[in-house]
């Protein structure tokens, strides 16, 4: 029998999406699952989004440019002027996600073998993308107890080696919440600076920050125009995740002719994603304010559950919508598995995402879960009940 590849078998699995058949199975029973384990938005896709696929009057579906349709770059470049960052089409590359954008920036950057630096807990499929281009995810810890502020930079020098190309941040954080100041953005610039390195800056949650916070960009700091590259997203931005439509953005020319080789080779990204996000545009400010003003009031509710719980901890995030959550539980895989296989509270359980998958370094995050509050307000507040159920009666509880 034929062997699998070494990078098959290195490729992890998804701590958001593995459980999936335990929480099918779950519901098949008649169990009811909130499924706080993935960031899937049920707030409406912009209807100017939806209409522009729906009244689409082409007779073919065509390839679009490698690095997208010109008039959604265009477009994408103006809306990019609304928050300080000047860029013109050519600095755009559009992918399928933002997940394709960063598999674009890595291959572009790194040769197999190359590192970059992630500050962890970090989003899951940072490791599966580092796999996938052979490339290795050097990790430097924050802490639940800091919130998961930036690490010191002590930490990030002596992880320097001479392999390190990148470091990765998202900002606002998946899946801590955590939104970087500018003073620490500032400690990166000058990071990058003496040991010229690439600053890499997934930034799909800018719209997403809370308490009078704002977002500040790697793309608006000093003298490094060259080494930064932005990784976008519309997924998030206007809840439409399934259009697929992504972007890699950088002002380094040569960065960008190399990226677009890699394009090339995909030849297109999706045309009626294109459709959408480039209508997707035009959506009024006043969407943003009642989809922020109902993330605050999900992000309150959980945060306020989680911290009442015995045992339990979790900071309270400044952007995105997720937070990671101390339980008082002996593993994080097994406790998640558990809730959706063996558990169930009126007929209710919960559906999370272990931590663990979170880190790239071998058991952290066992007693810590990512919660995910994309569903309205009732649901949480039953989802919480349902969880603090599950603790008093988990067998791995460690109180």
């Amino acid at each position: 029998m034929p062997s699998i590849s070494q990078k098959g078998r290195q490729m992890p699995e998804s701590p958001i999406r593995k459980l999936v058949p335990y929480a099918d199975a779950a519901k098949q029973r008649g169990i009811k699952v909130y499924h706080l384990n993935i960031g899937q938005p049920d707030i409406p896709t912009p209807e100017v989004a939806l209409n522009a696929v729906r009244n689409f009057s082409g007779k073919v579906v065509e390839y679009s440019h490698s690095a997208g349709n010109p008039s959604y770059r265009k477009k994408l470049a103006e809306y990019y002027k609304k928050h300080n960052i000047h860029i013109t089409a050519e600095d755009i590359i559009i992918g399928a996600g933002a997940s394709e954008a960063l598999l674009f920036a890595f291959q572009t950057i790194m040769d197999p073998g190359d590192e970059v630096i992630v500050p962890e807990p970090f989003y899951a499929n940072y490791n599966g993308f580092a796999v996938n281009a052979g490339i290795k995810v050097t990790p430097i810890v924050s802490s639940i107890e800091s919130g998961f502020a930036l690490p010191p930079i002590a930490d990030f020098e002596k992880s320097i080696t001479p392999r390190t190309k990148a470091i990765l941040v998202c900002n606002p954080n998946n899946p801590t919440g955590y939104l970087y100041s500018e003073e620490e953005l500032e400690t990166l610039r000058q990071l990058v600076i003496k040991y010229d390195l690439y600053l890499i800056a997934d930034e799909v949650y800018r719209e997403f920050c809370y308490d009078g916070h704002t977002h500040h960009s790697c793309m608006h700091l000093r003298d490094i125009e060259n080494n930064v590259i932005l990784i976008d997203s519309v997924s998030k931005r206007y809840s439409a995740c399934g259009v697929r439509v992504g972007c890699m953005i950088s002002k380094n020319k040569e960065v960008m002719r190399t990226a677009l080789k890699f394009a090339q080779a995909r030849l297109s990204p999706p045309s009626f994603g294109q459709i959408a996000a480039e209508a997707a545009i035009e959506t009024p400010d006043s969407y943003f304010t009642e989809v922020l003003q109902e993330y605050l009031s999900r992000r309150n509710v959980v945060v306020k559950a989680i911290n009442s719980l015995k045992g339990a901890f979790c900071p309270t995030p400044k952007g995105a919508f997720y937070v990671v959550a101390r339980l008082p539980i002996d593993d994080s895989d097994r406790f998640c598995q558990w809730l959706l296989e063996s558990f169930d509270f009126e007929k209710q359980t919960v559906m999370l995402a272990p931590a663990s998958g979170f880190y790239s370094s071998p058991g952290s995050g066992k007693d810590e879960v990512r919660i995910s509050y994309v569903l309205k307000v009732p649901d949480l507040i039953s989802s919480m009940k349902v969880l603090e159920e599950a603790l008093k009666v988990y067998p791995g509880k460690t109180i």
